[in-house]
C-alpha cells in the first residue's frame, strides 16, 4: 500500500459501531504512522452509562472531555510535520454527544467546562466520516461483541445518527470525505480497503462523497 498521502494529521469519525477505530488503526498502517485512539475502556463510567444513560451522562461525558483534551494538547506541543497522525475521533464531536446525553442545566454547565479546558486543539487535514443506517449499526456492535456496548439502546444509536448527519452536514473545518459504509468492509475486505484508501489519496480540499452503495445518507437541504 503505498504511503504518499497528501494529509499529516486525519480523523476517522462516525458513530458507535460503524468501524471507525478499526480503520484508523488499518490507516495508520498503512501510512507509517502514529495512531491515536480514544481509550474508551479507561472510561469507568461509560458501562454505568450505557446501563442507565440518565444516571451517568455528565460523569462520562466530561471525562472523554478531559482525556481527548489531553491527547490533542500532547499533539499540539509535538512537531505535526514529523509523521502522519491518525485518530479515531475528532474533538468537536465531544460536543455533539454532550448534546445528545445531557439535560440542557448539565450541557450550561459542560459548556462551561469545555471553554476552559479546549485550547487551540489542532485540526486535521482530512475528516473521513463513516455513515451506515442504524441496522447495521446495532448488527457490528452485535458482532464484535463489547460486553457493556450490548446495553446501548437503538433510541441512542438513532439519535446519535441523526446529530452526526447535522453536524458534518455543516461542517467546513477541514476537507471532509463522506463514506457511505453500509455496503463495504474496508476493515476485513482488502479491495474495499484498496479502494477507500485511493479516494483517500486523491481528496483535496472540499467536501467529497465516496458512495459505493448509490444514495448518500445526508439530510437533503
Amino acid at each position: 500500500m503505498p504511503s504518499a498521502v497528501p494529509h499529516r494529521f486525519i480523523v476517522v469519525e462516525g458513530p458507535i459501531g460503524v468501524g471507525k477505530t478499526s480503520l484508523a488503526r488499518r490507516l495508520a498502517q498503512s501510512l507509517g504512522g502514529q495512531l491515536m485512539l480514544e481509550q474508551a475502556d479507561e472510561n469507568p463510567f461509560l458501562e454505568r452509562f450505557y446501563r442507565n444513560p440518565r444516571a451517568a451522562a455528565f460523569q462520562t461525558q466530561l471525562f472523554f472531555l478531559f482525556q481527548r483534551a489531553r491527547q490533542l494538547e500532547e499533539l499540539r506541543q509535538e512537531d505535526l510535520f514529523s509523521a502522519v497522525r491518525v485518530a479515531d475521533y475528532l474533538l468537536e464531536k465531544d460536543r455533539l454527544f454532550a448534546r445528545v446525553t445531557l439535560d440542557d442545566a448539565e450541557y450550561a454547565l459542560y459548556e462551561r467546562v469545555y471553554a476552559r479546558v479546549v485550547v487551540d486543539a489542532p485540526k486535521p487535514d482530512l475528516v473521513v466520516y463513516l455513515q451506515a443506517p442504524v441496522d447495521v449499526l446495532v448488527d457490528r456492535i452485535a458482532k464484535r461483541g463489547i460486553r457493556y456496548e450490548q446495553h446501548i439502546e437503538r433510541a441512542y444509536l438513532e439519535k446519535l445518527t441523526q446529530a452526526y448527519a447535522r453536524f458534518f452536514h455543516g461542517y467546513d473545518a477541514s476537507s471532509l470525505l463522506i463514506v457511505n459504509s453500509a455496503s463495504i468492509d474496508p476493515v476485513n475486505s482488502e479491495d474495499d480497503y484498496r479502494l477507500l484508501f485511493e479516494q483517500i489519496s486523491k481528496t483535496r480540499r472540499g467536501r467529497h462523497f465516496f458512495n459505493p452503495a448509490g444514495s448518500s445518507l445526508l439530510p437533503a437541504g
